[in-house]
């Protein structure tokens, strides 16, 4: 059991290192950034690297990420024993790594060993076996993908479907988490949970049928579903018929808001180099990387909301986690957007990324 105590500590921390993090109106600081090299300086301070740019994106990124796992590293220590929930939100690092490890391995490019995040005490997947898979994934409750590898391997089956399992299997325990706390203690997580579920689903559906062609049936079984709680499906699984290029079929979709409108200009990347499709606005097609984006710009305002009001100490943190992960998320698009030239100010726009 957490005691009050705990909670209250846990939640002081993080209100510090949200005040010197890159949300809510900080930001704005981002908008005058137009080299890579001024993004660390801006993020690291005496810490940057005097490094040639096109070293310094995947350096940065990887300490983008050392940042926002020490973050939420550090608040986790100031509980005994942290609840489930909390851990998990750290832990998608690990499935996110997990993902990119057996993808590898299932295309054979297993020459170099990826840099893997290391969560400490909070890690279950030995990433030093590597590319020993079985030996990876020994005593965690992982080892159900392996058949899928070897599959995938013989190209049997596509390594998407690993992705899909890994992303069922941990939406299923974040959820089923919830149940070990009391429910006033985790009202505003639920609600984020399964608004993530949810929308994660639309994306899917819209990047499957969009870039890959895939008809219903195929599209269908990469969603995440949770046990008692087919509602998390029902939003992605209306869109399923709908017209690619015809927005008037969607209008009474739940989910319309997070469609790209009629009229919208997208940018194209090209070679190393971004601009502006001056041509879109000719005809209407739905743009998943739009849809995603307009989604976690919702879900980063939703925790940012109920950091600020939730009477709950534990919501309050899990929102906290929730806004670093936005926080390096947006750092890293920053990061990404300027290496090919682009302004902050063009990539916050791009990504409609409001305080």
């Amino acid at each position: 059991m957490t005691s009050s105590g705990e909670k209250a500590y846990a939640f002081v921390k993080a209100s510090g290192i949200i005040g010197k993090s890159y949300v809510g109106h900080r930001i704005n600081a981002l908008n005058p950034i137009s080299r890579l090299s001024e993004l660390d300086q801006l993020v690291f301070g005496p810490f940057a690297r005097e490094l040639p740019e096109r070293e310094l994106l995947p350096d940065l990124e990887r300490r983008l990420s050392g940042r926002g796992v020490a973050a939420i590293t550090a608040i986790l220590k100031s509980y005994k024993n942290p609840p489930l929930l909390l851990i998990l939100l750290l832990q998608v690092y690990e499935y996110a790594d997990l993902k990119t490890a057996l993808a590898l391995i299932a295309g054979g490019e297993i020459s170099s060993k990826p840099d893997f995040t290391s969560l400490g005490r909070y890690g279950t997947v030995n990433f030093d076996a590597w590319p020993d898979a079985k030996a990876m994934l020994e005593g965690t409750d992982l080892t159900f993908v392996l058949p899928y590898l070897e599959q995938s391997e013989n190209d049997e089956v596509p390594p998407e479907i690993m992705e899909t399992l890994l992303d069922s299997h941990y939406y299923s325990k974040l959820w089923a988490s919830l149940s070990e706390l009391k429910k006033k203690d985790c009202r505003a997580a639920e609600k984020i949970i399964a608004e993530e579920i949810a929308l994660r689903n639309c994306v899917c559906v819209l990047r499957l049928r969009s870039y890959y062609g895939m008809k219903t049936e195929e599209v269908a079984s990469h969603l995440v579903v949770i046990e008692k709680n087919n509602k998390l499906c029902e939003d992605a699984v209306a869109a399923l018929d709908f017209s690619l290029d015809d927005r008037s079929e969607w209008e009474e979709w739940k989910r319309i808001r997070f469609l790209n409108p009629e009229g919208y200009l997208r940018p194209i990347i090209s070679g190393d180099r971004a601009r502006w499709n001056v041509h879109a606005s000719a005809y209407w097609h739905a743009d998943p990387r739009f849809f995603q984006n307009a989604a976690s710009e919702y879900l980063y305002h939703l925790a940012l909301r109920n950091f600020r009001i939730s009477p709950s100490y534990i919501d309050k943190v899990f929102c906290f986690i929730k806004l670093k992960q936005f926080e390096e998320d947006l750092l890293t698009s920053c990061a990404e957007g300027l290496s090919m030239g682009m302004t902050n100010k063009d990539v916050l726009a791009m990504l409609e990324v409001a305080p």
